[in-house]
């Protein structure tokens, strides 16, 4: 199984300048009990399912395996999900030898722009965008598993 190493923060400023693609993301989460994630995705015009594990203590690595599937499976499975559904935009925007993941949220979710970097170590260096706002690896409030629970629009400030 491969290790998903990755950091989060919330966006603070103007990125669309750097965007060099965006797709639709829509994804429910079959099982989303701590420790375990079972998710179905669309993104674009393709199907995945998606097994994550749990998360390590710092928030940043936790096992992944991830399949594609026939979009209309994927199709199907979403009407098998829990409650709420993940509607987003990714935006990709390189930056040193990484790129930028910048998800605009939508629905319940709304207001929400996150940015995630994937890395070979915990440790690896990367380069820091000037529109990079507080770091929120590890805060679960953030996970799109429990973003379905408790949107972002009910947050109170």
């Amino acid at each position: 199984m491969a290790t998903e190493i990755e950091r989060k923060f919330l966006v603070k400023g103007d990125f669309s300048g750097q965007v060099t693609g965006s797709q639709r993301i829509v994804q429910g989460y079959i099982c989303s009990q701590p420790g375990r994630t079972v998710r179905v995705r669309i993104r674009g015009e393709e199907g995945f399912l998606t097994i994550k594990g749990a998360s390590d203590e710092k928030g940043l690595s936790r096992y992944e395996f991830e399949q594609k599937i026939p979009l209309a499976d994927a199709e199907e499975l979403l009407k098998l999900c829990e409650p709420g559904v993940i509607d987003k935009v990714r935006n990709l925007i390189p930056a040193g030898r990484h790129t930028w993941e910048v998800d605009v949220f939508h629905g319940e979710n709304e207001g929400l722009v996150l940015a995630e970097i994937e890395l070979d170590s915990e440790e690896e260096a990367f380069e820091q965008p000037e529109w990079l706002g507080q770091e929120v690896s590890g805060d679960r409030r953030y996970y799109n598993s429990m973003l379905t629970k408790h949107p972002f629009t009910e947050w109170k400030e």
